[in-house]
């Protein structure tokens, strides 16, 4: 038996009623007359035609996918993150490329040489390589992190978090605070909420501590922290301000562990807007990132044909969420 040549833009022309160039524009992402998109979509469908889309990256010079280099997808943050960029990328027509490292930072730039060698249109990343090298050849966007004025950056506005969070923790009647956060080394921009927490508890004369812990720390330096500020039941602090909610969430159920109250004894305020089950109520209290905002940035300025003369950092605000363990 004979088999069936599969079908070309030929027969799709026919099948549609229109001319091929029109077929042509329409596979090509090019402007036609939302009729004609129509009918030629459907008489795609119909004869199940596939395009060469190596064929179109040689026209072009585009593959329309775009790499988005991440640690994981574990962490919920990191994971609406990825989810609102693929939905700005399909919005596009943009197809995307993950990539998890698991903080293993040689794994980052193999990562991006693989990227690079499969001729994406650009690359999005949250890295933590400190010896990262950004390739030139290729548009480059990292999320929290400035390498330089060509490299763009997009973020939350972390220092202005962190002062957020001393005055809300103020204003809800605390007296004697402190910050703990478990990172990184690297100097990024959340490194600012540590900043921006001091400079508003030194301009409202609050009392503050800080515990700064470097990425693989065991949870117990916290503990030691909490077990020293805690005598017969009554806790040093009555506000704490955490670097991530997914660190504010483990120290409240240490807490309550211990005795301590929260929000009753001490009130605790986190940092990203993580919601249970991704979109349901908010694990804890917390300075909510704009994450749909920062994926669209990121993704509106990978694809900007413009990108040479971006904004070195785009810095978007951040807000204020009650979750439960502040008072009212």
């Amino acid at each position: 038996m004979k088999e069936k040549n599969a079908p070309t833009m030929a027969d799709v022309a026919r099948e549609a009623g229109v001319a091929l160039g029109t077929v042509s524009r329409v596979i090509n992402g090019q402007q036609v007359g939302e009729a004609f998109r129509v009918r030629v979509e459907e008489a795609i469908a119909r004869l199940g035609y596939q395009y060469n889309s190596g064929g179109r990256t040689l026209r072009t010079g585009k593959t329309n996918t775009i790499a988005v280099i991440i640690p994981n997808t574990i962490n919920p943050y990191f994971a609406l993150l990825v989810h609102h960029i693929n939905m700005a990328l399909e919005k596009r027509d943009c197809k995307m490329m993950l990539c998890f490292t698991e903080y293993n930072t040689s794994r980052e730039a193999e990562f991006i040489q693989m990227a690079r060698q499969n001729l994406v249109d650009g690359i999005i990343a949250l890295t933590y390589n400190p010896d990262l090298t950004i390739p030139p050849d290729v548009p480059f966007v990292t999320i929290d992190r400035f390498f330089s004025s060509s490299v763009p950056c997009v973020a939350s506005d972390n220092f202005g978090g962190g002062w957020l969070a001393a005055h809300k923790l103020k204003e809800l009647g605390a007296t004697r605070v402190a910050f703990m956060r478990v990172a990184s080394t690297l100097t990024n921009e959340p490194s600012k909420r540590k900043e921006g927490f001091i400079s508003a508890c030194v301009e409202l004369g609050l009392p503050f501590e800080t515990l700064m812990l470097e990425d693989g720390h065991p949870f117990s330096e916290i503990d030691d922290f909490i077990r020293s500020h805690l005598e017969d039941g009554r806790f040093d602090f009555d506000g704490l301000f955490i670097g991530t909610d997914s660190l504010a969430w483990k120290v409240i159920r240490h807490l309550r562990e211990l005795g301590v109250r929260v929000p009753e004894d001490v009130q605790v305020i986190g940092f990203d807007g993580i919601r249970m089950f991704g979109d349901q109520e908010p694990i804890v209290s917390s300075i909510v990132q704009p994450t749909q905002e920062i994926a669209e940035a990121c993704v509106s300025t990978i694809l900007s044909k413009h990108f040479s003369s971006v904004p070195s950092l785009i810095c978007l605000p951040v807000h204020y969420q009650f979750g439960g363990t502040t008072k009212g």
